[in-house]
Parts: C-alpha cells; structure tokens; sequence
C-alpha cells in the first residue's frame, strides 16, 4: 500500500526544528510524497495612537516552496505544494510556477481554499483566479509555454502534473453532491490526474462518492483523506471546520472517555480499522492529514 502525508510549513519566525521532527518519524513509513501547505495572507488591524487602525497584511505560514526545496534536498523525499487561489493573484501564481520548475518540482496539488476568516464568501485577490478550475487553465496555459499577457516561455519547462480536491459529504458552498461531482468532472477534463478526498470518517460515504463519481465519468484516481480523532474537542470543532460528520459510534466512544489521551486512542483504533477497510477494498493510496495528530499516526502505521 502507497501512503502520503500533508504537512503545514512552520509559522512565521519558528523554524523548521518541528516540521524535520515530523518528517523525521513520517519517513520511516516510506512514503510516496509529501505535501507541503500554502497558506493565503490575511489583514489585520492594529489601533493607532490616535486611536484609528491600521490595516497590515499578514501571512502566518509563508515559505512552502522553501520547505518543500528543504524536505526535497534533506530527505530525497517527493514533494507536492499546493497551489491556491485564495489570498493570490495569477501574476502571484505565475511567479509561483517558475520558482517551483526552477527547483525541479514538477507536481502539484491545485486548490481554490478556503475563504479569509472575516469574509462571509470565498472572494478573489484582486487580479486572482476565482475557482480551482480557473487556476488549472493557467497552469494549462503555463504548461503550454506561455505567460499571462499572452508572451512566450523562452525555455518551457517540464510540464506540471497536479492533483485537485474532492469531497464525499460535499463541498459545503455546492449546493447538492450532483454539481459538485459535475466540477469535479470539469476538474479531470482539464487535465487532473487525480483527487484527494476532504478527510472523513465513515468509509461509507467514501464508498458511495466513488460510486456516482464513475456514474459521472470521473475515472481519475480518488485517494482517501484521513485524520484520527486526536482530542475531545474535535467532536466539536471537526464537524465544523470541515463540514464532515463524525459517526455516532465514534462520537459516543469518545464521550466515554475522561482525558485526551484516552480519546485518541479511540480515534487510533477507529482509523487502523478504517483504514484497513479502504486497504482491502484497493484504493490506490492511503493520505494523511498529519496537524495535531503525528503521534496518532505513528501508531496507526506502525499496526498497519
């Protein structure tokens, strides 16, 4: 069995010590790549001393193409950044492609994300792509040796190949699964050659994505996005962030439980469990969503 792990870059000004301790117990598990976060700017405001407030712009996780050259360089590794629309321009994008094909990476994982925290509805950069399927047609368009306004690539690298998202309890902005299967299609059209599913936890729901995804004439590969309930509070904050549910029997064995610890060895043996049910059923890799949950993980690749 193939196996991946996702990783966020470190926040701003704390180094790399943690992220190389992750990928450290990550690569005994010998896995086909990894993938490295991007995270988009935000705004904040900061109070004046006359009493107005400025807006900055942060960004709280920068250097992806650093961390996957390092992981890349260190560890031999394969790597896979993600590419967003949300917080850059195409132009932002476009700079993006040449740094990654001037380090030799030639995958990656192609995503509109998520909207910034203060806005209501995902909005675009200024000057940015506004869907996953309008930042597919630039990299096709940068894949095809041109830039932007229309000019030539002097020396057109190797092309990109790149995976997108996908999601079995649906993408919670879609407003029914059959137009989210329809994107997903348009996806493939354009040139995908697969999809990693949002995590999830009832392979069941999984199961049957799959199934009206080849009713729809998806034939790309869907790999299967897993996270092993870590804490208590995820019961909460899970169901929430990701738009997933947690089944019944999962939620009512950890409410048993008194500490943290106790419910993420619940949340061990319900993943193990899971995944050697997606094991037998062929799916091509098994992807790990590895925040907050490295220690978990260890354990659930060390049974499997």
């Amino acid at each position: 069995m193939k196996y991946s792990f996702e990783v966020l870059p470190p926040l701003k000004g704390t180094g790399t010590g943690n992220l190389f301790k992750t990928i450290d117990i990550l690569k005994e598990f010998d896995p086909e790549l990894i993938n490295i976060t991007t995270h988009r700017s935000e705004y904040i405001y900061t109070e004046q001393d006359d009493g107005s407030y400025a807006k900055h712009r942060l960004r709280r996780r920068p250097g992806t193409i650093a961390v996957a050259s390092a992981i890349m360089q260190r560890y031999g590794l394969k790597v896979v950044p993600h590419v967003l629309c949300s917080g850059f321009s195409r132009e932002d994008t476009e700079y993006m492609l040449l740094d990654l094909q001037f380090l030799g990476i030639k995958d990656i994982l192609i995503l509109r994300g998520d909207k910034a925290p203060d806005e209501k509805r995902f909005v675009p950069e200024k000057g940015g792509n506004s869907h996953a399927t309008e930042l597919i047609e630039q990299v096709n368009l940068f894949n095809a040796g041109k830039f932007l306004d229309g000019s030539d690539i002097k020396v057109p690298g190797e092309p990109f190949e790149y995976g997108v998202a996908c999601y079995p309890e649906k993408h919670d902005e879609a407003p029914n699964l059959e137009f989210d299967l329809r994107v997903l299609k348009k996806k493939q059209d354009l040139g995908a050659k697969y999809a990693v599913t949002q995590l999830f936890f009832d392979n069941a729901k999984y199961f049957q994505f799959i199934e009206k995804a080849r009713q729809a004439g998806i034939t790309i590969p869907i790999i299967p996005g897993i996270k092993p309930l870590a804490k208590m509070g995820q019961l909460t904050i899970i169901p929430k962030t990701f738009h997933v549910d947690i089944p019944a029997a999962l939620a009512d064995e950890a409410r048993k439980r008194k500490t943290d610890e106790e419910v993420a060895q619940v949340g061990v043996e319900w993943c193990v469990e899971q995944c050697r049910e997606l094991i037998r059923a062929g799916v091509p890799r098994l992807h790990f969503y590895t925040v907050s949950a490295v220690p978990s993980i260890k354990e659930i690749m060390g049974k499997l």
